[in-house]
């Protein structure tokens, strides 16, 4: 069985096609999803599709290129969401650099009063962090946070990958190692120990090599795997257990419901 450690499987754009979606994703072998909330608006809409798909799991959080439509005053209300049925993580919550991304002042505050949400229910996190890998890591020493999770669509050097691992988190391996330009992307893949990652699609976004311009789904998860194995030189069915099993390690609260 494959996990997708990160999709979005509650945006609006699968809402026509959610159940035949899900349908062809577990007869393809992908068993298993985690799903983190963006806005505090989401959260509500996807507390009840959890009710509804046993496979699913869910984080809460405020992501950081959103924040524009985000209160302090919703933290406060992140760790009562947090402490419900099939809720893994806190997330998706971080720091994003990327041009037109909220005023970085604030992307801190909110970054580490969630981390702190986090510490104090002892939940793992979902760490978004485009082009900011020094800074969340100087936030997590900050709260002195020691919970672990997924760095998701890591991206950074072996370095960065290391102080990550240190810290108990697997970096999230998705579509950009479809690409054959991602040269560092493959060498940093094929220097990792086993138990330093899972897959992960972010469906909608980030389609695979081939796919691009269309709606990413978790039926990615396999062909991602096919890349995967083929860069470290393993089998596929190597990398669907080690993933899951790592997956599975850093989130502990995964089997408090039936998969």
């Amino acid at each position: 069985m494959y996990i997708d450690s990160h999709c979005h499987f509650d945006f609006d754009v699968f809402d026509d096609q959610r159940d035949a979606l899900m349908s062809r994703c577990l007869a393809s072998g992908v068993g298993g999803f985690l799903v983190p909330a963006t806005t505090q608006s989401s959260w509500s809409k996807l507390a009840s599709l959890i009710t509804y798909y046993p496979e699913w799991r869910a984080a809460y959080g405020l992501h950081p290129y959103f924040l524009g439509e985000a209160e302090l005053a919703q933290v406060d209300l992140l760790g009562e969401q947090c402490d419900t049925d099939r809720v893994v993580a806190v997330g998706e919550i971080g720091l994003d650099c990327w041009p037109g991304a909220i005023d970085m002042a604030i992307q801190v505050d909110f970054f580490s009063r969630q981390l702190s949400v986090a510490k104090s229910l002892q939940l793992p996190v979902i760490v978004h962090s485009r082009k900011s890998y020094d800074l969340v890591l100087k936030c997590m020493k900050g709260v002195k946070f020691q919970h672990g999770g997924v760095v998701h669509a890591f991206n950074g050097s072996f370095e960065q990958a290391k102080r990550f691992l240190d810290l108990g988190f697997v970096l999230g391996i998705g579509g950009t190692i479809t690409y054959p330009r991602a040269k560092k992307a493959h060498r940093v893949l094929a220097a990792l120990d086993s138990q330093a990652f899972v897959l992960e699609t972010d469906s909608p976004d980030m389609p695979l090599n081939g796919f691009q311009g269309q709606i990413n789904t978790p039926l990615a998860i396999p062909i991602i795997a096919q890349y995967v194995a083929a860069i470290r030189a393993e089998n596929v069915e190597q990398i669907a257990m080690q993933t899951c099993d790592n997956l599975l390690r850093v989130f502990p609260k995964w089997n408090e419901g039936s998969l």
